[in-house]
């Protein structure tokens, strides 16, 4: 049977998603988990590989299990050996052919920013801290300059994996609650580091340090240098991901 999880995690403690010996990874504590509920090896299928530090609350994974566990029950069974920071809130029948990374078709990520003359103590795991004053005005219209189609490379490392820098963005929004910025983005799929690199850019903008204009070239393409520091991962959230299903979810029993 092909399952596909819905994920949710805490990542202070975790050295990101992939599994890494001698680490301690979601991927290592969750394989682990249902290896020991389904009484076999576990090889999943992930839609976002998350870095350390880095949270989430609609991590997706895919996986093949011989059972007849339902797979309700293996939700409740695997976040029950589960450490606490980590859970499998959901668990649906899919298709044999559904890959979780595959078949993404979106991505959407949130960072959350404490703008505040003082540091919050209970945001210190969750969200960054930027204690200058910020444009707003100028934070909104840098975030809707990244939407569209462009050359990314200038927020990621320059000693990447990638081969492809393009990404199709079809949302970059910023808000704020009281003290708190949020900023959220939806892509077709994102490079390493990019979305803390955009945010630090972005508060260069809003600070006056650096020119729409410029940062407007940059998503053209550019030297990872030619662009802003990236954020703290704290603050970083994967808060969904999009398949071309009306509800992934819909089947759970």
């Amino acid at each position: 049977m092909k399952l596909a999880g819905l994920v949710e995690y805490e990542g202070t403690d975790f050295a990101g998603w992939a599994a890494q010996p001698g680490r301690r990874t979601v991927e290592g504590v969750l394989s682990e988990a249902l290896s020991t509920v389904l009484r076999q090896p576990v090889k999943m299928s992930v839609a976002g590989r998350t870095d350390a530090g880095v949270h989430a609350s609609g991590q997706v994974v895919s996986f093949h299990a011989d059972t007849d566990l339902r797979p309700v029950l293996i939700s409740y069974k695997a976040t029950a050996v589960l450490p606490r920071d980590v859970a499998l809130r959901r668990c649906v029948a899919v298709p044999d052919d559904f890959d979780a990374r595959r078949d993404a078709m979106s991505r959407t990520y949130e960072y959350r920013l404490v703008n505040d003359e003082i540091r919050s103590p209970l945001e210190r795991h969750h969200a960054g801290y930027a204690p200058q004053n910020v444009d707003l005005d100028l934070l909104s219209t840098a975030g809707e300059l990244v939407e569209g189609t462009h050359d990314f490379r200038a927020f990621t490392p320059q000693k990447s994996y990638h081969i492809r820098f393009q990404r199709i963005v079809t949302r970059s929004r910023w808000s704020r609650h009281d003290d708190l910025l949020r900023y959220r983005i939806t892509a077709d799929s994102f490079l390493y580091g990019m979305v803390r690199a955009l945010v630090g850019t972005m508060l260069e903008v809003a600070g006056g340090k650096r020119g729409l204009t410029d940062f407007d070239r940059l998503l053209s393409g550019g030297k990872r240098s030619e662009a802003g520091p990236a954020v703290t991962s704290r603050g970083l959230t994967l808060v969904g991901v999009g398949y071309d299903y009306s509800n992934l979810w819909r089947n759970e029993r």
